[in-house]
């Protein structure tokens, strides 16, 4: 069981303070949107998360030597176990500390994002199979989204299950939506397993892979993949307190806006973009943020 120092430290504050700040501010993204109607003590907190995995993301993302990348990485697992230690160095790790002792986040869900980038971090990506996928959505969103019920104080036993089932429903609708993007960056995550079963035999040139007719039956099934989960959220959700699931209930409504625009879409076009406008985000916000 992981510990923390034995007296609270206080909210992030100046340079961590306005680090968070930039971060969040610069990420136009749907987080922001379902995190807005939080209590500021959470809404603060859920911003800190947030930030870390947007360090640890971009050390994935951005250009250079997977050696310098792994290196980069480590020394955030270093700053975990200090921030449970009591101490921390990094400007966003400071402004983990007070979430960390107020809501009880656990150590091994914050390795698990780091782990995860260090899958993205890799100069090319093929997944194996099924299990390899599950494992990778479990790193990259899944941990978030248990580092996430615990700020929303869902009440056991519900918090993890629709942790789970939101988290892997929105990586495997990101993976769906960035066929094309992550393809021209040598990045493949249908399973490999799948591809050979739907008839589309292995391709150093991912762009090649999903210009195989065969893509849409692959496709398919990862879509049925993430509706299974999606409809698990959604009940898991509904048996939660209502107030306490509002930024997961919002996600998972842009999410599923996403998602249903790309199965009418179709897989055959996977190219083209699908995207959902900020406008559309904030109107979502609005009508699930105040029920």
């Amino acid at each position: 069981m992981s510990t923390v120092a034995t007296s609270p430290p206080e909210p992030a504050t100046g340079a961590s303070a306005e680090r968070i700040e930039q971060i969040v501010r610069g990420s136009g993204t749907s987080f922001y949107w379902a995190m807005r109607f939080l209590p500021r003590t959470k809404r603060q907190a859920m911003f800190a998360v947030y930030a870390f995995c947007r360090e640890v993301d971009d050390i994935a993302d951005e250009p250079g030597e997977i050696g310098q990348k792994r290196l980069a990485l480590q020394e955030w697992r270093d700053e975990i176990d200090r921030l449970y230690a009591g101490g921390g160095e990094n400007p966003v790790g400071l402004a983990l500390r007070d979430p960390i002792s107020r809501f009880g986040l656990r150590r091994e869900d914050f390795l698990a994002v780091v782990d995860g980038m260090e899958m993205d971090a890799a100069p090319r990506i093929r997944i194996k199979d099924l299990a390899e996928l599950a494992l990778y959505c479990d790193r990259v969103a899944c941990a978030v989204g248990r580092l996430s019920v615990r700020i929303f104080e869902v009440a056991d036993p519900f918090g993890d299950p629709l942790a789970g089932a939101l988290g892997e429903a929105l990586q495997l609708t990101n993976i769906l939506r960035d066929l094309k993007e992550d393809a021209a960056r040598d990045r493949l995550y249908l399973p490999d397993e799948l591809l050979r079963h739907c008839g589309i035999a292995a391709s150093a040139d991912a762009e090649k892979t999903l210009r195989h007719p065969a893509i849409k039956d692959v496709c398919e099934q990862i879509a049925s993949r993430a509706q299974r989960r999606f409809d698990e959220a959604a009940g898991i959700a509904a048996q939660c307190d209502r107030r306490r699931v509002r930024p997961a209930v919002i996600m998972m409504q842009v999410y599923r806006r996403t998602f249903d625009r790309l199965v009418a879409r179709g897989w055959r076009r996977w190219a083209e973009p699908v995207s959902v406008s900020r406008a559309e985000k904030l109107w979502v916000a609005l009508r699930y943020g105040t029920v």
